[in-house]
């Protein structure tokens, strides 16, 4: 393993840690908590394999949070030493006797038992964010220029986004973690221009994020080479597709396509913060609302939903959390019905919760730590469950849909849309060529209760996305979503071309 995860122990850790702590409890805080943080944040763009911009960010500080006089305080700081600290205690303090005019409730976190101290590093090959930029645009550069090489490829985009997040936590009940995560997702897109008409067509690679290191980029956990070596064919075939009738149809879903439907309305929808309307002003509340808990019919019985930050290989996997409760695996939607919801310590608290399940992070450690997502998860059919060649097999008329691309739902997370990279029609079992124009639409439970029938353990693939954005002042977070191909019954398909008025 390349050495990372050094840095961050060569700060004043223990120094900066006691000076929080006991000036905490001097000054009658119930909970104090404190995140030193290092994080690495790196971004290459090339088009048509030159450097179109690079981006290298350090960003090193720490993060106070205090309950005082039953209201919350936060304050943060790049300077990292003892004497800083303790006077970050105080004004996390001050905050927290300003916002107390504006509590409604006293502030509770839901109790949490001291883990002790432990040492946490996600399994990774090479550190993405310690590889010479050189290599990186070489790697990109390489691969642009093959895509370029090929007939009907007029222009090729290429971004690698890499991040090494390290993070010192601990708190009053003497938990005492230090964490080390990496993440990447590398990203190429082939253009075919159409002059006369001043349209064009994409085709852009199905690679998902990962927790992984730069191995992944060598061919550990994904394929780039058989995925570039398809893709001016997929694109061509693309150009020459037949316009997509709209109308009803059974969709056959690749977990590179799904993955997004799940993050939008299950992901999202399942946040008890947003179901209680604390991001009603910003991103939109939820219809699965606490009232409905154990009784909504959210899908099919097929549907099992798990959210879990311990995923191998997952965007939001931790051993434990912002607020210092260990990670978990737990049920959001059971046989169809939703059972459960994502918490931190906070919420859990307010709505009578014993305990948290772990789902609080700061995107920095100048950032207050807010409820987040979990990897949240579809369940497969099992080893012997179908491949998805056999989920197309037993479909007389659909479309098998491949790749995420753009998507738009509602402020409650119930109607949605979703395009693709690639749509083939399904007739009498069988793949018929690509299709043009596709989108689906659907409401949430209507299309969860159309799922029906899930691809085995051989189908499933974790997706994601490295930004998913939430809070005000706004947060990104990185999350995973596992699933299988599924099948989905008599979902609406529309021609995105006819409905633009082109």
């Amino acid at each position: 393993m390349v050495a990372g995860g050094q840095a961050l122990l060569e700060l004043p850790l223990a120094e900066v840690r006691d000076a929080v702590l006991e000036r905490g409890a001097q000054l009658g805080c119930s909970h104090v908590d404190v995140r030193i943080e290092r994080i690495r944040d790196q971004f290459l763009q090339l088009r048509d394999g030159a450097v179109e911009g690079a981006a290298d960010d350090l960003e090193v500080g720490v993060g106070v949070r205090v309950v005082h006089g039953e209201a919350l305080g936060f304050a943060g700081t790049v300077a990292v030493g003892p004497a800083a600290a303790r006077a970050l205690v105080d004004e996390a303090v001050e905050m927290a006797r300003t916002t107390s005019l504006a509590e409604s409730a006293p502030v509770r976190l839901a109790e949490e038992p001291s883990h002790g101290e432990s040492s946490w590093t996600a399994p990774y090959g090479i550190d993405p964010t310690a590889v010479p930029l050189s290599e990186k645009v070489e790697l990109l550069g390489a691969w642009s220029r093959r895509l370029l090489a090929a007939p009907g490829v007029d222009h090729v985009s290429a971004s690698l986004h890499a991040v090494s997040e390290e993070k010192h936590y601990a708190d009053l009940s003497g938990t005492v973690t230090t964490q080390h995560r990496v993440r990447v997702h590398p990203s190429l897109e082939a253009v075919a221009l159409d002059t006369p008409s001043g349209s064009f067509e994409t085709m852009r690679t199905c690679a998902p994020p990962v927790a992984r290191g730069f191995e992944y980029l060598q061919g550990e956990g994904w394929d780039f080479e058989a995925e570039l070596e398809q893709l001016p064919g997929w694109l061509a075939e693309k150009v020459a597709a037949r316009s997509v009738e709209p109308g009803e149809y059974d969709l056959v879903i690749d977990p590179t396509n799904l993955w997004l439907t799940i993050h939008e309305s299950v992901g999202h929808a399942t946040e008890l913060d947003r179901a209680l309307g604390y991001e009603a002003a910003y991103a939109g509340t939820s219809f699965a609302t606490p009232d409905r808990l154990g009784r909504l019919r959210y899908g099919s019985e097929l549907m099992q939903v798990t959210g879990d930050r311990t995923a191998p290989y997952g965007l939001a996997t931790v051993a434990y959390d912002d607020e210092g409760v260990e990670a978990t695996t737990f049920d959001l939607v059971r046989d169809g019905i939703l059972v459960g919801y994502q918490l931190d310590r906070r919420i859990a608290a307010e709505q009578g919760i014993s305990r948290s399940n772990g789902c609080a992070f700061a995107s920095s450690p100048l950032m207050v730590p807010i409820q987040r997502m979990a990897n949240v998860s579809l369940g497969h059919a099992g080893d012997a469950g179908p491949t998805t060649a056999e989920l197309v097999a037993g479909v007389e008329r659909g479309i098998y849909v491949v790749g995420d691309k753009s998507w738009s739902i509602d402020m409650q997370r119930h109607n949605f849309q979703f395009t693709g990279q690639r749509f083939y029609r399904i007739a009498h079992g069988r793949l018929d060529g690509q299709l043009r124009d596709v989108a689906y639409q659907s409401s949430t439970t209507q299309f969860w209760g159309s799922l029906a029938r899930l691809g085995g353990a051989a189908t499933y693939l974790l997706g994601g996305a490295m930004n998913c954005g939430k809070g005000q002042p706004g947060q990104v977070a990185p999350v995973s979503h596992g699933c299988p191909s599924a099948l989905f019954e008599r979902v609406r398909v529309l021609n995105v071309r006819e409905e633009s008025g082109r």
